[in-house]
């Protein structure tokens, strides 16, 4: 048996803004005619040749919300198997803090966002990993004292 090759290609970006009663997040829906139609999840996409994680997860969260970070912590990294390319991927999965007025431009991808309190956005995330790294995310994001490891400057 040959071995599975094992690529670190893919980010994964939950969006976060402060509201006067904690934090809400980003959901966003998939549109019909993409991979997993009316799924509901966080930010995420592909690292471009060259790129650093922390750069493509800045620039897929331009495309995909017209947002730009105030804050970027670095939460995680996801191991998945990619069936269709039979390839082990590792996500690296940040946390993005946005303006609290901050307005969402959805790209071609999705039909529709919703900002969601932490547990409302725990039933709408479609994949059981979102929901385990929201409330990774959610813990460091009220633990400070943490923050100047997990920063992305």
């Amino acid at each position: 048996m040959s071995a599975i090759p094992i690529e670190v290609r893919i980010v994964d970006v939950l969006v976060f803004r402060q509201v006067a009663r904690g934090w809400h997040v980003l959901a966003l829906r998939r549109r019909a005619g993409t991979r997993c139609p009316g799924s509901w999840e966080m930010v995420h996409g592909k690292v471009n040749e060259g790129e650093s994680l922390e750069a493509a997860a800045r620039r897929e969260l331009r495309e995909e919300t017209g947002c730009d970070a105030e804050r970027l912590l670095s939460i995680t990294m996801h191991p998945f198997y990619l069936v269709p390319a039979r390839t082990v991927q590792l996500a690296a999965v940040f946390a993005a803090v946005v303006g609290a007025d901050a307005t969402v431009t959805r790209g071609d991808e999705h039909d529709k966002h919703a900002w969601l309190t932490i547990s409302a956005a725990r039933r709408r995330f479609s994949w059981p990993h979102e929901r385990r790294h929201l409330d990774d995310a959610y813990a460091l994001l009220r633990t400070p004292e943490v923050h100047d490891v997990i920063t992305v400057r």
